[in-house]
């Protein structure tokens, strides 16, 4: 991640942020990186299936009703795609092109174009940073976790209904503007890709916390950057914070939480950080935008978990009925 992040700021890509993220997206399940084939393949795949936001743009623009049902649709099948057949990125690509990308565009085509690329070069360096740190910290094959278990065909149905329900209404939000609220859909995204979190109680404490922890640590990260500021001590600083977070995702530090809690605080950090570096250029109050915006992620995670349990509730009423009814 801290690699990845001091290449990002240091060729001056747009949204060089989104670099790191992609290197802990991509490295966090154990393997090798993958060969340039592979790396060439997966470029143009992202690309196309980037390029399917910038169709949407002028559905938005003349059918607004029909085109917000493909994208509520299209979110539904990318998350069901995901937990059903192990495509993760995928979907997460796919529910980025749909509505990021379609909101941009439906401010500035322009925009939507940039954000395309910013997000191919990310990936590229992310992939790039995996084959020169790989060799030094190569997995051993007897270690490895076999995956989990698939969740079942319901359990798919409700998680993918879940995920819908947490991004479609920011995805709203967010085509009342675009350009302020972009931030807090990448941060729905990641909220409604929780697989692994069923139950209210898990809900509350998993994504309210990491939302919270996150803001946290992006507020020491920043502070303690003002004692330096130059992008050594912003790759040093991210090196040394991505030790902690990477300790309690593979538990190298004991943790009670589980890794999915630590992605997601590690996501939000660098979310919040490379929106404090775009404020900080633009001449912006960092301090009053970093309020703004971790106030708009806690509302989004107090509406994700009040959308977990209003689903968890319904799906029990459906049980007790159905059980009632076959006794």
């Amino acid at each position: 991640m801290a690699l990845a992040l001091a290449c990002g700021y240091g060729f001056g890509i747009d949204l060089p942020f989104l670099a790191p993220i992609f290197a802990l997206m991509l490295t966090a399940t154990p393997g090798p990186p993958m060969p340039p084939k592979k790396l060439l393949v997966l470029v143009l795949a992202i690309t196309l299936i980037l390029t399917v936001g910038l169709l949407l743009i002028r559905a938005l623009e003349h059918y607004p009703f029909s085109a917000v049902l493909i994208v509520l649709c299209g979110i539904y099948l990318s998350t069901y795609m995901a937990v059903n057949l192990g495509k993760g990125p995928v979907a997460v690509f796919l529910t980025m092109s749909l509505t990021l990308i379609s909101a941009m565009g439906l401010l500035d085509w322009g925009l939507a174009v940039m954000l395309i690329d910013a997000i191919g070069l990310g990936i590229v360096i992310a992939i790039l940073c995996q084959w020169v740190v790989y060799p030094f910290f190569p997995e051993d094959p007897d270690l490895l976790i076999p995956d989990p278990p698939p969740p079942t065909a319901q359990e798919n149905n409700w998680i993918a209904l879940r995920a819908t329900l947490i991004i479609m209404p920011v995805y709203l939000l967010m085509l009342t503007n675009p350009a302020a609220y972009a931030p807090i859909m990448m941060k729905s995204v990641t909220l409604g890709q929780q697989s692994s979190v069923v139950t209210a109680r898990e809900a509350g404490r998993e994504l309210l916390g990491s939302t919270f922890l996150g803001g946290c640590f992006a507020l020491l990260i920043w502070m303690v950057l003002g004692i330096s500021v130059n992008l050594w001590m912003f790759f040093l600083w991210i090196l040394l914070f991505g030790v902690f977070f990477s300790g309690k995702l593979y538990q190298v530090f004991p943790s009670r939480y589980p890794a999915s809690f630590w992605s997601n605080v590690a996501v939000t950090t660098l979310i919040l950080l490379g929106s404090a570096v775009q404020d900080s250029e633009t001449g912006k109050d960092v301090y009053a935008a970093f309020a703004v915006r971790m106030g708009l992620f806690i509302a989004v995670t107090l509406y994700a978990w009040l959308a977990i349990a209003m689903l968890e509730r319904y799906r029990a009423r459906m049980l007790s009925v159905k059980l009632a009814a076959s006794s």
